[in-house]
């Protein structure tokens, strides 16, 4: 079976070592006029990016002003904090300079700006974006694939509340991408970002929908190079080729292409919102300790794909007469690669102490919205699902 699907990539990418210099090009084509130049911590500064930036932006004629301080796991009072400034300095354009915490909050500034209620509306479920001022991207951390999402994720800074919107008006607008700027990213948010973009395609890989053997074969080459390239780049990081093949892979694991044909489950996701969201871990590093064990809750049912991915991505041995035991090697082969590159794969290791029965049941109930949820596609999982996944990755 095939599903139906609807394939929209809007967004220019400019890739090389020197995209830089196009900045102020692309603003300008995009309509920018006065643009806010949002970023998170102090490395976009130290690198000389930022200085980057101004000077495209002063050579092509476009005003700009300034809010840094995004933090992994973005928070909406900076969203907040922005949106009044784009208002006050009538901006009409928002450049982000950083990885996916950055991207997401120019974006839930993007559809608050023209928004005449609370931005947190729209991921309370109260309303849908109608508008968003454009976006463009100077990507420096390939992760979580904002740069060419639908996709904005922010947390609540009132009850640590962490919840996603997907809409295309959000969709970047460009996306400037050199892989020289990902050369001195610390290892473990390398690991952490590879992570993540591993996930993006196996929330899609994992599906219900079997039949369409060409994303199938995108997703598994995808996976077999991130994999690959991010075992070099952890022992050599100024390794050009493989921190290419990273940022591309981050792009094309997050914008559809891997959901042709298919259907995201994504339950994993939302399960390792909560963990972040509440204990300010890092969303990859979250991910791995949590995916092995939502995989052996649902192998059972979809064996057939988990052989797949174990073969095909893994490279198990297919033990025709036993493919339970070809799952579960696929399974041990992907927390092998985990701890090569220094992730976690148990909430001990992520956080370095057991988890409690009572935080679990914070997370259940935050995830399941109080049991009124459930989460995933390819397996739907009630809030007793949802412990079951959280107890055995404990």
């Amino acid at each position: 079976m095939i599903k139906d699907f609807n394939f929209y990539t809007p967004t220019r990418v400019v890739f090389g070592r020197e995209a830089e210099s196009k900045i102020g090009a692309l603003v300008v084509a995009a309509g920018g006029k006065k643009v806010l130049i949002h970023y998170g911590g102090g490395s976009a500064r130290r690198s000389g990016l930022l200085d980057v930036v101004r000077r495209q932006l002063q050579e092509a004629g476009v005003a700009w002003c300034e809010l840094g301080g995004v933090v992994p796991n973005p928070l909406l009072s900076r969203v907040r904090e922005g949106i009044d400034l784009c208002r006050r300095e009538g901006v009409d354009f928002i450049l982000a300079v950083g990885g996916g915490s950055v991207i997401d909050s120019s974006k839930a500034i993007g559809y608050g700006v023209p928004y005449h209620g609370d931005v947190w509306d729209f991921w309370d479920g109260k309303a849908v974006p109608a508008q968003c001022l454009p976006i463009g991207a100077v990507l420096t951390i390939p992760a979580a694939g904002s740069e060419m999402s639908s996709s904005c994720v922010i947390t609540n800074d009132d009850g640590l509340l962490k919840r996603g919107v997907n809409s295309d008006l959000c969709r970047c607008r460009f996306a400037v991408m050199n892989p020289e700027r990902t050369f001195t990213l610390p290892p473990y948010q390398t690991a952490a970002g590879a992570t993540d973009i591993m996930m993006h395609t196996m929330e899609r890989y994992f599906t219900k929908y079997e039949d369409m053997n060409l994303t199938d074969a995108i997703s598994e080459a995808l996976l077999r190079t991130v994999r690959d390239s991010a075992l070099v780049v952890m022992q050599h990081p100024e390794d050009y080729r493989h921190r290419a093949q990273i940022m591309w892979a981050s792009s094309l694991a997050h914008n559809d292409l891997t959901e042709c044909g298919c259907e995201k489950d994504f339950a994993t996701h939302k399960l390792e919102h909560e963990l972040s969201a509440l204990f300010g871990v890092t969303h990859g590093a979250g991910l791995a300790a949590l995916w092995p064990s939502w995989a052996r809750y649902v192998k059972k049912k979809h064996l057939s794909r988990f052989v797949q991915f174990a073969v095909n991505v893994m490279g198990i041995t297919n033990d025709f007469a036993h493919p339970d035991e070809t799952a579960e090697r696929g399974i041990c082969a992907i927390e092998q690669f985990y701890r090569k590159i220094g992730m976690p794969t148990s909430i001990h290791e992520l956080l370095g102490r057991d988890i409690t029965d009572e935080e679990i049941d914070v997370l259940v109930d935050k995830c399941s919205r109080g049991g009124s949820i459930k989460i995933g596609a390819m397996e739907l999982l009630d809030a007793q699902a949802m412990r079951s996944i959280y107890k055995m990755a404990r």
